[in-house]
């Protein structure tokens, strides 16, 4: 029986070791952070020292780091924060649901385009804003195609226009460098299991002196910026895993994702094979490679490849629940029904890379030899 392959570290990356070392140590401790006795007070440790680790890794402040239950949390925070300043929000048409979705809720948006690698410019996004709007949405990398953003440029001309603007930067943190000081952006959302952390934990960034209100009310943690008592295990966990990131291991870690998709793309340039790649093979985030699949399906092709061992995704939804095309490929004008993406993480070693390899031209032989009998 052949081991397991895990190519979906995009969707969510299996837990490192430290993280999980540290989890487990504060699952058997007790304390409220917000009270004063022995208990709480090492519970407000471990969240303060999370902070800080976080705050490092990612060229942050430590009081700038709010910890939420994951990019969802913190992107909706984001979105109802600045609906308190205007209706209209400003979304590039490949960025994740979560931001799509949530800006929808507040008001009118309005939806950029991006070329055919899935990238938006920069006067395309400034050309969208317009006195009433509150928020500028721009990710750092997209989640389906890997597609970098020009989000230094944008987050400029945002800032030079006195208009909010928030970065997705869950498909970045853990995988490049992300300096949010530098960057001079208002917000940004990370979440940590998507680069070997805890499920169930991120954070919202919010630049130093800027208020906003908070989408959760009832307490005071968090600064009063997020209601509801921490998630210290989950906490403690992704603080371990940004502490151990911190010094260089984004780089190395980014160096060798990158080694290893640019072996995909190799691996898959025979036209014989019938695939594309999707989005810019050079400018993206480095652990995500997509593909465009001609004449196949791809629950078929997932399938097909997980009855070998080999776990992947679709690019062409959201979520595996939809089976709708993918909005994402739609923007950039590509098939948005047949593609396959391939993400490799921390855990990935060439030995999947070669098994990837040598079974991914039988699965598509095999279905498209049994399409042309049908």
């Amino acid at each position: 029986m052949f081991e397991r392959v895990y190519l979906d570290h995009a969707s969510t990356s299996p837990l490192r070791p430290e993280a999980r070392a540290a989890l487990v140590e504060q699952l058997d401790r007790t304390g409220d952070p917000g009270r004063i006795h022995a208990e709480g007070l090492t519970s407000r440790v471990a969240v303060e020292d999370a902070r800080q680790q976080v705050a490092e890794l990612l060229g942050a402040r430590p009081r700038e780091v709010v910890f939420t239950s994951g990019a969802t949390e913190a992107i909706a925070a984001a979105c109802w924060g600045a609906a308190a300043r205007g209706a209209h929000q400003v979304v590039p048409a490949v960025e994740h649901s979560a931001v799509r979705l949530a800006a929808e809720r507040h008001g009118p948006v309005t939806r950029v385009p991006v070329d055919g690698r899935g990238r938006v410019a920069v006067e395309d996004v400034l050309a969208a804003v317009c006195p009433e709007t509150a928020l500028v949405h721009v990710q750092w990398g997209n989640h389906e195609v890997g597609t970098l953003q020009p989000v230094a440029e944008a987050v400029a001309a945002c800032r030079e226009r006195g208009v909010l603007v928030h970065v997705d930067a869950a498909q970045a943190a853990g995988h490049v460098d992300v300096d949010f000081r530098a960057l001079g952006a208002d917000l940004m959302s990370v979440s940590a299991h998507k680069f070997g952390g805890p499920s169930g934990v991120g954070a919202l960034l919010v630049r130093q002196g800027l208020r906003l209100p908070p989408l959760l009310v009832g307490g005071d943690q968090e600064r009063a910026r997020r209601a509801g008592l921490e998630n210290i295990a989950a906490i403690a966990g992704l603080g371990a895993l940004c502490g151990s990131l911190a010094g260089g291991g984004v780089a190395a870690d980014g160096e060798e994702q990158r080694r290893l998709t640019q072996r995909i793309l190799d691996g898959v340039a025979d036209p014989a094979l019938g695939l594309v790649v999707y989005g810019d093979p050079v400018g993206r985030v480095p652990h995500i490679v997509c593909l465009g699949v001609e004449g196949v399906e791809p629950q078929a092709v997932l399938l097909g490849l997980d009855r070998l061992g080999i776990s992947a995704h679709s690019g062409s939804a959201c979520s595996s629940e939809s089976l709708e095309p993918s909005p994402v490929l739609e923007a950039m004008g590509v098939d948005a029904h047949h593609s396959l993406r391939l993400s490799v993480g921390w855990s990935t070693t060439d030995a999947d890379v070669d098994r990837l390899l040598a079974v991914l031209p039988t699965v598509l032989a095999d279905l498209r030899a049994l399409a042309r009998t049908q």
